[in-house]
């Protein structure tokens, strides 16, 4: 990504970033979620393979957040501002995970190369 683009998207250097994550986070708040539970496991098979790793009680907690919200936006209603100021909305458990996971393949994703071009070597004989 290049340096302009990073430093555009960086809450820190862009005003109009960090306006975007403040209003984002008070989205996030009014329903108790997490910005990690907005990522869908039946849309991304990596998401899947991550929350399949992580250990049962986070998931738990995440598919409890997840009917929270989804109940409380059935009755039109939001958390009580008490529940909303102890909310953590970037506080993220999935992106470590993510990552061991992008790792994991890229490696069996070289291995197979790996095979691959090994087999092309004997072929050529």
């Amino acid at each position: 990504m290049s340096s302009f683009l990073q430093s555009f998207l960086d809450p820190k250097k862009s005003w109009l970033a960090a306006l975007h994550m403040k209003s984002l986070s008070k989205r996030l708040r009014k329903y108790g979620l997490r910005y990690d539970d907005l990522y869908d496991r039946y849309y991304d098979l990596d998401i899947k393979e991550a929350l399949n790793r992580l250990p049962r009680e986070i998931v738990n907690a995440r598919n409890q957040r997840l009917k929270r919200s989804m109940d409380l936006s059935m009755k039109h209603e939001y958390l009580p501002e008490n529940l909303q100021q102890m909310q953590t909305p970037f506080r993220s458990y999935l992106q470590d995970m993510l990552a061991l996971v992008y790792v994991s393949y890229m490696g069996t994703l070289c291995d197979a190369w790996n095979e691959v071009s090994k087999g092309k070597g004997r072929k050529s004989k």
